[in-house]
């Protein structure tokens, strides 16, 4: 669906998709927006996908690395928008490149891990949330799919397809294939990721690197589609709980144990023709299903209707049928803003967003740990206690991102304690902006509650100096008058 079309989604619906996920969906947006951040952040940081040119804007340096690179070097060529390995074609000649356009050309893995002397990939299935704040989710098990032939890097099989190519699709119509049932067997061309990781550990190799590093992959890939999907999102999509969206990534291990992102699918395969693939299908359907927080709506959101509906919750806040508010106040508005006008290299600073929780805050604090408590086989690997690293990566900072990164430094070893904080808020109603709570508020001398609350209460106890500059810095007046007129001076 295109992006204007998220405006018909209702409140209280769920789409499958976020608008510009295609960004890194199609193959040629995936390698111009990571090759953008390699250029930015280096090659060390986002070094795991092969160098690609897009056809036919990048004809000439395509022509250039294709002369420096030797008649021995291999080349991938696939459509840009196609997928279950349609079109796609290993050369090695440029009189073999296709006259079609456009085209994605990719340096071909020639050295790629064999198991049994066949080729191998990952599907590795990655599930968004939410994108503001980012929460990001990898299955605990996927699957690995064999090329049907065993793999040979002479320039004379390069139009074997059962040989090169590892998408089941392909190979499942060869003669050769072999299916396998059992999900802890490692026998035929496809196996579970657990029998993977299984069988190199008996090999001595320590799969737990190797999963570390596809983790620090995908959540890279994922915000290097950030702004795109985010400026959607706020364009078109009226609620933020109106989107979620499963990737299936594909990635393929080099002879050295490199993993290497090749695609990312949008749609990834969710058919089960076998008794793998209904287990391990199975099995990270439900999960999402759970993960994916389902609110049932009142039926006044549907049809207008003098009825009332009740139900119950186990939800830390306990209200979810109620209609929490969508917008945030001003004084929400100036916290956000401040502490986005900061820099980040102080982590004691930063920490100090937590000192006072505003009703926003306690609503996406606490639909994120409600969240996680529904994971099952997921494991979420954004937010998370490590999670600072990454903030840099963002081409804009995003406040949620910084609360829930400094919740998850605060409370990763003692979650309990975090929730307990939260369901005493809930409890008090901050969440829905019920501001009683004295520790809440601000009080002039004579006691009289301030028109100044939750955000403002922070800075008028930390930093009145940052504010102040922050403020005519930003020639926020109307807002500059206000913190005057509340005793600000």
């Amino acid at each position: 669906m295109k992006s204007p079309g998220f405006k018909a989604i209702r409140e209280f619906q769920k789409l499958n998709h976020f608008p510009g996920s295609f960004q890194i969906g199609r193959k040629d947006r995936l390698w111009r927006n990571l090759s953008k951040m390699q250029a930015h952040f280096g090659k060390k940081e986002f070094g795991f996908f092969p160098r690609s040119f897009i056809l036919p804007k990048d004809i000439k340096l395509l022509r250039k690395a294709w002369e420096d690179g030797g008649s021995k070097q291999k080349w991938i060529v696939k459509p840009p928008a196609s997928a279950r390995g349609n079109g796609i074609q290993v050369i090695h000649k440029w009189s073999q490149m296709p006259r079609k356009r456009p085209l994605l050309v990719q340096n071909y893995l020639h050295k790629p891990y064999l198991i049994s002397g066949n080729k191998f990939d990952l599907r590795i299935y990655v599930y968004v949330t939410s994108y503001d704040p980012l929460r990001v989710y990898i299955f605990n098990d996927g699957l690995v799919r064999f090329a049907s032939c065993k793999y040979s890097p002479s320039m004379k099989t390069l139009n074997n397809k059962f040989m090169h190519l590892t998408n089941y699709s392909v190979n499942k119509n060869n003669s050769e294939y072999q299916s396998n049932s059992d999900d802890k067997a490692c026998q035929g061309h496809k196996w579970a990721l657990k029998a993977l990781w299984q069988y190199l550990g008996s090999q001595g190799i320590s799969t737990s690197l190797i999963w570390e590093e596809i983790k620090d992959m995908v959540i890279k890939t994922i915000i290097a589609s950030d702004p795109y999907v985010n400026s959607r999102v706020k364009l078109h999509v009226r609620a933020p709980y109106s989107c979620h969206e499963l990737f299936g990534f594909d990635i393929m291990l080099d002879e050295t144990l490199k993993p290497w992102v090749l695609e990312v699918n949008i749609s990834p395969s969710l058919h089960s023709n076998t008794p793998l693939d209904i287990s391990i299908k199975g099995q990270m359907i439900r999960d999402l299903l759970n993960l994916a927080g389902f609110v049932l709506p009142l039926r006044e959101d549907i049809v207008p209707s003098n009825s009332s509906a009740s139900s119950s919750t186990n939800s830390l806040c306990g209200v979810v049928q109620e209609k929490w508010r969508s917008d945030i106040s001003t004084d929400e508005k100036v916290k956000r803003a401040f502490y986005l006008s900061q820099r980040f290299g102080d982590q004691d600073f930063c920490a100090t967003i937590l000192d006072v929780l505003t009703p926003d805050d306690v609503r996406v604090l606490a639909e994120t740990e409600d969240e996680l408590s529904r994971k099952g086989d997921f494991e979420r690997v954004f937010p998370c206690h490590a999670s600072s690293r990454y903030l840099r990566f963002f081409e804009q900072p995003h406040y949620l991102n910084i609360l829930l990164n400094q919740w998850e430094q605060k409370y990763w070893l003692n979650r309990s304690k975090g929730i307990n904080l939260l369901r005493d808020l809930c409890e008090k109603r901050v969440h829905l902006g019920n501001l009683a709570d004295s520790d809440h508020h601000v009080k002039h001398k004579q006691g009289a509650l301030s028109s100044v609350s939750v955000s403002l209460n922070f800075f008028l106890k930390h930093d009145k100096t940052k504010l102040s500059e922050y403020f005519t810095h930003r020639h926020e007046k109307h807002i500059y008058r206000k913190l005057e007129v509340s005793n600000f001076k």
